[in-house]
């Protein structure tokens, strides 16, 4: 069987385990307990409430969208260290690790159904947290301890979020506490070159107060021996009671990552990158009537990033350890919102305003190998971008059918003027069973340092147009055989004016332009079976066909993920999880899809009172040592294991 019958073949095989999986379940319905029965309903939660979509919460059956939920629970059972850890797991989610999967503290790119890093807009308590200079998001600053959900939606987003024509990944804190006894936990991981990852959080209330307070530090000597990594990361969370009907929110949390990002042959440089993240939110809301509320915040971001590049020494950069490239970011975004909600018999409607101001200030050290190509010695851009938009939805319940409409306008000071209108609606067939639809238009704004600040060898185009997208997508989510939870989604995504790099007219630099149309189309295919002997099976597919291909040169990308999971809900848990990527690059990257990441969990309560609780938990990462990478340069670690302990109280 030749390469391309294998990859288009794993589907298959995937289904008919799952297929066989059901079958075994269905024969042994008669000793399966109704306490297990209530694990397959979790999987389909009719009031579970979501906020994304609309941006006020909703029951997910009236969600249109593709949106999957990762909770604070599943996080800490994968004991993921990072952000893109946690959503790597998600169908459809193709995540570049620059140092590696598996990789302790990796930074990435994050793309959804194919689209760029740029189109998928991240938000943190409300704070869009993409780099104004690059346009995507780096999320290993964002402390994953503190999160509580995140919630993503795949495809364009743009009628509620703005610039976000991949996905939205709207990560929601942990709320602060409601009793005077505070509760919270502790725990410590350690595991191969010195990695480990320390936690600690509490929430309760105090004087009507409530607080949430989190603080963590990472470490590692390396899992590959040209990297490290280390993070100090501070949070805080309050809610002050200033009437029966009106809080007062605040927020507050740094983080200081520090990650060597290894060696580059092919280019003859070493780097290093330095961070650090500030970030405020101060909110006010409440209701005003019955069926009225509204809730106003401001926010406050700076990011500082700095990436150094040395000269490894193999004769291309320059002598070993000579500067070839310092490249210093310090972004500041200051912004707000406001939005009311309007709640009475069939409708829910939201009116809002985003405004936002941000400043950019990026310089060039050039070393002297690049000075000899023509780049100054310093170059200083100072970009400044102001944005506002103004968005209105509605939510009508008919019957069984559910309609969202919505549209927004967004005006940017650099891009001009547009709209993104939008239509979802789902229909209920039966108690279990969610059929849902969504026609859309979506753009993402090009990085400020495309069409203001330039950079190296490269000249702004102030003329840059956003990219913009029309989508449609449709699916289907079903528990109904009692056994089996599936979830099918069908999609396909034209975008226009696609950002390319270019030769400048003198020859001297690159520009770059609005040039051509992508099609990004596929399928994603979810399926879980009910515990039996408390054991279950969960596996996904994703497909994505790009036409013409995208940035690296890939036409075509599959996914595929499978866990086993056994969990008695008292004292044992443990998954064998297993992910693999085809993603089919140009050559010129030297990437490798020729194995798949298993991963193993295992958790054990050792100690319980009524006061607090006590774990053990080991992670054995890529198991047989799988080979999966996206740049030759830049390969994953081989098998390593860590272990630890977490006291919740």
């Amino acid at each position: 069987m030749d390469e391309v019958s294998r990859h288009l073949f794993k589907p298959y095989i995937l289904l008919v385990v799952l297929f066989l999986s059901w079958s075994c379940f269905s024969l042994n319905v008669a000793a399966q307990s109704d306490e297990e029965m209530k694990i397959l309903r979790m999987f389909y939660k009719d009031e579970e409430l979501v906020v994304t979509p609309t941006r006020h919460s909703k029951p997910i059956s009236q969600v249109a969208e593709n949106v999957t939920v990762i909770t604070a629970k599943e996080i800490e059972e994968m004991n993921a260290h990072t952000v893109a850890e946690a959503l790597k797991r998600i169908p459809g989610f193709f995540i570049c690790f620059n140092q590696g999967v598996e990789s302790f503290g990796s930074t990435s790119l994050i793309q959804v159904q194919g689209s760029e890093e740029r189109h998928v807009l991240v938000v943190v308590d409300g704070v869009p947290w993409n780099f104004l200079n690059s346009g995507h998001a780096e999320t290993n600053s964002i402390p994953v301890g503190i999160i509580d959900r995140i919630e993503v939606i795949k495809g364009p987003a743009s009628s509620a979020w703005g610039s976000s024509l991949g996905g939205v990944i709207n990560i929601i804190t942990k709320p602060e506490g409601t009793t005077k006894r505070p509760s919270g936990s502790v725990s410590a991981s350690y595991g191969e070159r010195a990695t480990q990852d320390y936690r600690a959080e509490v929430s309760g209330q105090t004087h009507g107060v409530g607080y949430y307070l989190f603080a963590g530090y990472q470490d590692s000597n390396g899992l590959m021996g040209s990297r490290y990594f280390h993070n100090y990361s501070l949070y805080s969370k309050f809610r002050i009671p200033l009437s029966k009907d009106i809080d007062l929110g605040l927020t507050m949390g740094y983080s200081e990552p520090e990650i060597r990002l290894g060696d580059y042959p092919s280019g003859d440089i070493t780097q290093t990158g330095f961070g650090r993240t500030f970030f405020a939110t101060a909110s006010l809301g409440g209701s005003l009537t019955r069926e009225l509320s509204l809730n106003v915040s401001f926010r406050h971001l700076r990011q500082n990033s700095r990436v150094v590049s040395d000269a490894l020494g193999l004769g291309v950069s320059g002598p070993p350890g000579e500067l070839f490239l310092d490249n210093i970011c310090d972004e500041k975004a200051t912004g707000g919102s406001g939005k009311l909600v309007w709640e009475k018999g069939v409708h829910t409607g939201v009116f809002g305003v985003d405004f936002e101001s941000g400043d950019l200030d990026q310089t060039l050290y050039a070393g002297s190998v690049l000075q000899s190509q023509g780049a100054p010695p310093v170059s200083v851009t100072r970009p400044r971008r102001e944005r506002w938009a103004l968005y209105v939805n509605d939510t009508l319940i008919i019957d069984r059918w559910s309609i969202t409409p919505g549209i927004r306008y967004d005006h940017d000071s650099i891009a001009g003027s547009f709209l993104s209108p939008s239509l979802g609606i789902t229909c209920r067939l039966g108690e279990h069973t969610i059929l849902r639809s969504t026609v859309a238009t979506g753009f993402t704004l090009p990085p400020l340092s495309w069409t203001a600040g330039g950079s190296l060898f490269i000249d702004p185009n102030p003329s840059l147009d956003p990219e913009r997208i029309w989508s449609c997508q449709a699916g289907v989510e079903s528990s109904a055989s009692k056994h089996l939870w599936l979830k099918a989604t069908l999609f396909r995504h034209e975008l226009k004016g696609a950002l390319k790099r270019t030769e400048h007219n003198d020859g001297s630099s690159d520009i770059f332009v609005n040039e051509g149309e992508i099609c990004r189309q596929g399928l994603e295919l979810e399926a879980e079976t009910a515990p039996f002997h408390n054991l279950s099976l969960r596996g996904g597919f994703a497909y994505t066909r790009l036409s013409p291909s995208g940035e690296m040169g890939s036409k075509d990308i599959h996914e595929y993920t499978l866990a086993l999971r056994y969990d008695n809900r008292d004292t044992f848990q443990a998954e064998l999880f297993g992910h693999y990527i085809w993603w089919d690059a140009d050559a010129f990257y030297y990437g490798s899809y020729n194995d798949s990441i298993w991963d193993f969990n295992l958790k054990r309560k050792v100690w319980s009172t009524e006061k607090a609780t006590a774990e053990l938990f080991l992670t054995g990462h890529n198991l047989f040592n799988g080979a999966q990478y996206t740049f030759g340069d830049v390969k994953n670690p081989r098998r390593w294991v860590e272990a630890g302990i977490r006291v919740k109280f």
